[in-house]
């Protein structure tokens, strides 16, 4: 099955296969990856972070399990400028340094398997964990605990002062929903490092995750744009223009759109 199919195949299970699916996404861009092999190495990782943790309740050991795998040395990887391997899982086991999505899937599928209660929240440009029906929530990087002030705080530190923290912030995040951040941190990063063709590939799997925003048609226009294929790029531009509703983007997307050259028209 291709790597492709069988990332898909592994959302469709129950338990879906978070971990697993992250891992043939990394397989779709290196073919020596072996997910299997791969998940092998983190019931190891599992071992022994079980035998490192305190006894208390399932429910109080979240914030452990992430103090431990610091501990291990995995934390949110600080080199400038990023590149893709702080978003493939199996360099992130292998550097254990990642992004806080990268370092959170891996946490998730940890805490799964010693029936920790634990699930992602979407929290935009940092993603967290959260213990269901706690007042906090938990960094991936490190287990430091985030209340409404601090959440306010990271929020500006990423957008600015002028975004406000809503209940939209805080939404658990769904399999599909992970991966489909996993698949935009990934097009973002090859697209940055110069892989036009690895970034094409993360783009496409994005649509193929849920639905599809302006952004995502834009990126991907872009992409083609820098392979030389102005009808697929016009045809992105076309449904980006379709989606959006800032009345700058779509001025900038009509402009865009008629510097392409005339769409090929068949002759019957």
């Amino acid at each position: 099955m291709p790597p492709r199919q069988a990332c898909l195949a592994c959302l469709e299970r129950e338990p879906v296969a978070l971990l697993e699916a992250a891992l043939w996404v990394a397989a779709e861009h290196d073919s020596s990856v072996q997910p299997h092999l791969v998940m092998a190495q983190v019931r190891l990782l599992q071992q022994d972070v079980s035998a490192g943790l305190p006894m208390l309740p399932l429910g109080e050991l979240a914030q452990p399990l992430l103090r431990k795998l610091n501990a291990l040395g995995f934390a949110q990887d600080e080199y400038l400028p990023l590149r893709p391997q702080a978003a493939l899982l199996d360099k992130v086991l292998e550097r254990r340094r990642g992004q806080p999505l990268a370092l959170a899937l891996l946490t998730l599928e940890l805490a799964h398997g010693l029936s920790i209660p634990l699930e992602g929240v979407n929290f935009p440009g940092h993603f967290l964990l959260r213990v269901p029906g706690a007042d906090h929530l938990l960094d991936p990087c490190g287990g430091r605990r985030l209340y409404p002030a601090d959440c306010r705080e990271l929020l500006g530190r990423q957008f600015g002062p002028q975004v406000q923290l809503n209940a939209d912030h805080l939404l658990t995040a769904s399999p599909q929903q992970m991966l489909q951040r996993l698949s935009r941190n990934l097009r973002q990063l090859h697209a940055t490092n110069g892989d036009d063709l690895a970034a094409l590939k993360d783009a496409e799997r994005v649509m193929q995750l849920g639905t599809a925003t302006a952004s995502d048609y834009l990126a991907r226009a872009t992409l083609y744009q820098h392979l030389d294929c102005p009808q697929a790029e016009r045809f992105d531009l076309e449904y980006a223009l379709l989606l959006s509703d800032d009345p700058i983007q779509r001025l900038r997307l009509t402009e865009r759109l008629g510097q392409l050259p005339p769409q090929a028209r068949s002759v019957h």
